[in-house]
């Protein structure tokens, strides 16, 4: 059936192929691995030890290497160390340059390239932050940073300052200073771990700092934030579930950015996650040339339901120093939102908020459903562009007197 006819089953216009594909699951392979044991493979240590990250490895793996994704690479780690795990390594499409998934790992030479607006510090952590990898931007939470580490380092990091230490950061968490920060500070209810990935650690590290934010009463509950269970399915043991699912209410912010990182691989490691009773809440940057289409944004939201992960957040592309090259409009944000709304399931749909640059906080923007509004009615279009008109009133009282009877019609 041809894209945009109708369903005589559902009644509606039929998905088209190119999404329904998209949707599929399917099992990253062994790739060039091919030959080492499933019990390697399956091990997230081995994973780490044997992550691509020089220029010479990547030739290797992948011939097709640009010009520019050379160069980019030879002077990564003056920024932003490289370096990616075999397993999200073989969803590169090495016939296509534009592959989303190696816009996102694959260093390229604009990255040494600056606009005028971009930052190293686009959204003011470092001014925010009250003792050492502790930030406390918004009057209720604080940003608990543990690690520089990741399993494999995103090109479009709002931290490359920090991760990895290319730069020479040489951050260095203080847990005894953050965490006697939030005991002293009773309007903190919410901690968010993030670094870098806590899900690095060792589970007894990572128990040993639940534990302690446990303990303090006036925490209410946790989160982590986290893309291992995208770059390093194999780490969501069944021992990390089990220790993590005694520290609720305990939720996980994953980050996915493309159906094609929806593997079965990361559908299991997410799955054993919402088993032991975690909310998963995923957010996704709006990328050029990775996601900043209407149909591929769709596939991703409604995947990610089927991973059992409430879409959460779009974010825009925060100004991080040398990300140009990946930063798609906020125009052509809007107009996937646009495309969102209403047409698939309101479950499905996250906020697109932009975190306001030099730590304004994120700020949610969406297209213009309120088209005008005045002491007596409020003028909106839904998502198929109709105007309806709602009566507005001041203070709640109806606007005309109710009848004194109502009559009901009879029933057939």
């Amino acid at each position: 059936m041809a894209n945009g006819t109708e369903s005589e089953e559902s009644g509606g216009p039929e998905e088209p192929a190119g999404q329904r594909a998209w949707k599929l699951f399917r099992s990253a392979g062994r790739g060039f691995w091919h030959d080492v044991p499933a019990s390697d493979w399956n091990d997230w240590r081995w994973q780490l030890h044997h992550r691509i990250k020089s220029v010479e490895q990547l030739q290797r793996l992948l011939p097709t290497l640009t010009p520019e994704e050379y160069a980019g690479t030879k002077l990564a780690n003056t920024r932003l160390a490289f370096g990616v795990t075999p397993y999200f390594f073989n969803l590169i499409d090495p016939a296509d340059e534009n592959c989303p998934i190696r816009r996102q790992v694959i260093p390229r030479i604009e990255e040494t390239h600056t606009a005028p607006w971009e930052m190293t510090d686009p959204c003011g952590e470092d001014a925010h932050s009250p003792v050492p990898g502790l930030v406390h931007r918004y009057p209720d939470r604080v940003l608990f940073l543990v690690t520089d580490r990741c399993a494999a380092y995103c090109r479009y990091c709002t931290r490359s300052r920090l991760v990895s230490n290319a730069t020479g950061y040489d951050f260095h968490p203080h847990f005894e200073q953050q965490i006697d920060y939030i005991r002293r500070t009773p309007a903190v209810r919410d901690v968010l771990l993030s670094g870098g990935d806590p899900l690095l650690f060792s589970d007894d590290k990572i128990e040993y700092l639940l534990s302690r934010l446990r303990a303090i009463p006036h925490v209410e509950f946790l989160r982590i934030g986290t893309r291992i269970p995208i770059f390093l399915p194999q780490r969501i043991t069944p021992q990390l579930c089990a220790m993590l699912r005694r520290y609720h209410p305990l939720f996980i912010s994953v980050h996915s950015n493309h159906p094609r990182e929806l593997t079965t691989e990361a559908r299991d490691a997410l799955g054993r996650l919402a088993d032991a009773g975690i909310p998963l809440g995923n957010q996704s940057v709006l990328l050029r040339h990775v996601n900043d289409a209407a149909a591929v944004m769709r596939a991703h939201v409604q995947k990610l339901l089927m991973c059992r992960v409430k879409p959460y957040y779009i974010y825009q592309c925060d100004l991080i120093a040398g990300s140009a090259h990946l930063r798609s409009s906020v125009r052509n944000g809007l107009e996937i939102m646009d495309a969102l709304r209403g047409h698939t399931s309101g479950y499905a749909v996250p906020q697109y908020v932009i975190d306001a640059p030099g730590g304004g906080g994120k700020v949610p923007v969406s297209p213009e459903y309120v088209l005008s509004r005045n002491a007596d009615r409020v003028v909106i279009r839904n998502y198929e562009g109709r105007v309806f008109e709602y009566p507005e009133t001041r203070d709640g009282t109806p606007s005309f007197a109710a009848p004194r009877e109502i009559e009901e019609p009879e029933l057939a």
